[in-house]
């Protein structure tokens, strides 16, 4: 009986012991399985058919091949981008919510806001790749006397308020531009808020408002139609799309960048390996030569980074705004 006993407990023993390394082998499944397995979100916070909305369209539809699996954008307004910007921060970290950022929300918007988020930029989102760098335009009317960025500044400096440029609202690249070139060249140019780019555009051509700054993409159409004149453009570098306009720099105003720049984050505590391996896929797709041709021929640089660079990078831009914002005194309306 005894020895019946022991094959007895020696066989549970086996079974208990087959049962636990199953279920180890089962977890180490789970998690090794791989991403992703279901549809992917990239909320964007911009309105369908802007710059934005354009190229994280062309990004999702190269990275659904890629993934095999399909990428859905939702455009989520309001707020600055905010709105759209909690959203994601606030979603699930399993890779399944990403966000197109821009800008602003990232950025800007901590100190414009005083600090008042419903999330914190840093903190609540995980930097993952740059998608692309588009720069502003700085232009005036076909029919303005004004045919050079040192003749506006001479104009500007002897009738201060006079020259008026408008804004998409504070804190866009717009502002920024405006409010940046007063700060470098001592100047008093006026931002004139619109809600409507379409009737910011117009005025600008027609000579409603003195200068108009703007997207490269919004205002390429323009510049090559002759209906406005580039006096600068506010990248490192000339565009290829607009060969024969100077940089600030090379116009006269120097330690000038600004540019409005996309990429890829995911919320706060997303797996490492998911955040790479997406960074890996999106410098994959900025690499291909169509999306590249796509992105040049909007005046925009096609870039691309691992989620440590461009972690540093919105660090960067953080300190670089948060100091304009304040000497410029700019207010959140």
């Amino acid at each position: 009986m005894l020895q019946y006993a022991n094959k007895i407990g020696r066989l549970l023993v086996g079974l208990t012991l087959c049962s636990w390394l199953a279920s180890l082998t089962g977890v180490a499944q789970a998690q090794v399985r791989p991403w992703p397995e279901k549809a992917v979100r990239i909320v964007v916070p911009a309105p369908p058919g802007s710059a934005p909305d354009g190229l994280v369209r062309m990004l999702g539809q190269k990275l659904s091949e890629i993934w095999g699996q399909s990428v859905t954008v939702e455009n989520v307004v309001g707020a600055s981008g905010n709105i759209g910007t909690d959203r994601v921060a606030k979603a699930p970290p399993d890779g399944y919510t990403l966000l197109f950022n821009t800008l602003g929300p990232i950025a800007v918007n901590y100190t414009l806001f005083g600090g008042k988020l419903p999330y914190d930029p840093v903190k609540d989102l995980a930097p993952i790749s740059l998608v692309a760098k588009m720069p502003n335009f700085i232009t005036v009317s076909a029919s303005s006397p004004v045919h050079s960025l040192q003749e506006l500044i001479l104009l500007a400096k002897k009738e201060p308020g006079k020259f008026r440029f408008g804004t998409a609202g504070p804190g866009t690249t717009q502002h920024l531009t405006g409010e940046l070139l007063n700060l470098r060249a001592g100047i008093q140019m006026t931002s004139v808020p619109y809600k409507s780019s379409a009737q910011m555009t117009t005025d600008g051509i027609g000579g409603q408002i003195e200068v108009l700054i703007h997207n490269a993409p919004v205002l390429l159409p323009h510049m090559k139609a002759g209906t406005l004149r580039p006096l600068a453009v506010t990248g490192h570098n000339r565009t290829a799309a607009a060969p024969d306009v100077p940089t600030m720099a090379e116009a006269g105003v120097s330690d000038f960048e600004i540019t409005a720049w996309f990429g890829l984050m995911a919320p706060g505590g997303t797996p490492q390996s998911i955040v790479h391996k997406i960074s890996t896929d999106v410098a994959t797709v900025v690499a291909l030569p169509d999306v590249r041709d796509r992105i040049l021929a909007q005046a925009s640089e096609p870039v691309s980074s691992t989620p440590e660079e461009y972690a540093a990078f919105i660090q960067s831009e953080i300190k670089k705004w948060s100091m304009v914002i304040r000497q410029a005194n700019i207010q959140a309306e």
